[in-house]
């Protein structure tokens, strides 16, 4: 047990080199509670970044975002397991994609056989356009916590559930 809360510590402190390493806009974190105590967070830049293009992979906010996970999670019926991933997205026109990858290595460019997990997005059209990113989570279940990315005219959505 002490040396998986080892192993975990140890994927924790990846993100803040993973988002200190540009001279970017400011990071920001949101997080969501189970109904057992444990969390979900994610880091992120709170800048614009660059805009994002219909079926092309996306960094939302111009850099990775950090998901980290203190209990097993599902996520469109794949698991993850506790530990710290980077976050991608892929716009389209009516869904996007979220992407869980296993590289969370400071300054390496998006590798896609580090994927885990392409999970959809459900979108639909927010009242009040967002020119810079808006992330948050909202509990919705005690064991589902679901991610909100707001951006532009579209709020993308997908469900993490603890195991």
């Amino acid at each position: 047990m002490r040396l998986l809360a080892l192993c975990l510590l140890g994927q924790f402190m990846v993100a803040p080199a993973i988002l200190a390493q540009q001279n970017d806009p400011p990071t920001a974190s949101t997080d969501c509670t189970f109904a057992d105590g444990t969390q979900i967070s994610l880091q992120y830049r709170t800048g614009k970044g660059e805009e994002p293009h219909n079926g092309k992979m996306w960094e939302p906010g111009g850099g990775p975002m950090v998901l980290f996970a203190q209990t097993p999670l599902f996520l469109a019926g794949s698991s993850i397991p506790p530990g710290a991933y980077t976050v991608y997205t892929i716009p389209g026109k009516k869904e996007w994609t979220l992407i869980i990858s296993r590289n969370v290595t400071a300054g390496s460019k998006y590798d896609p056989s580090q994927d885990m997990i392409h999970a959809p997005m459900e979108t639909g059209e927010i009242d009040k356009p967002q020119k810079d990113l808006q992330v948050s989570y909202a509990h919705i279940a005690p064991k589902t916590c679901s991610l909100r990315l707001y951006y532009q005219k579209v709020g993308a959505y997908a469900d993490f559930n603890e195991r």
